[in-house]
């Protein structure tokens, strides 16, 4: 069974900094399309950043320029850097990963062609 457990949540002032990961388990082969979502309280999930086999990088525009989505070369596992927080960052993080070709791996793509998620960790930035 496929797998996906986050780490590095926390709860933290304006401007600090925090790195997400996300390790998968449980597949023969790495995945074709690495994300991150989060989602605050009575809002939509909405899509932060994703990552494909090959290393091509899309971002929503709120976090171009603070985020950073990488990936490991031998492992199944992707991060996320998060740079001078803020209070609007808030939000339960998840990671999503895809194992079938998809036409497209961007944040607009959605969620949709993501089947397999995490849990969700969460971050809180106070003022």
């Amino acid at each position: 069974q496929i797998r996906l457990a986050e780490s590095g949540g926390g709860s933290v002032a304006a401007g600090v900094s925090l790195r997400l990961s996300c390790a998968a388990s449980g597949y023969g082969s790495r995945s074709y399309c690495m994300g991150w979502f989060r989602q605050a309280p009575w809002k939509g999930r909405e899509g932060v950043a994703t990552i494909t086999i090959d290393g091509w990088l899309d971002y929503a525009e709120s976090v171009k320029g603070r985020f950073t989505i990488s990936k490991d070369s031998a492992e199944d596992i992707w991060y996320l850097q998060m740079n001078n927080l803020k209070p609007e960052d808030t939000a339960t993080y998840s990671c999503a990963a895809e194992y079938e070709l998809p036409s497209k791996c961007t944040v607009r793509a959605g969620s949709a062609i993501f089947a397999y998620w995490g849990h969700g960790t969460q971050v809180t930035v106070s003022s």
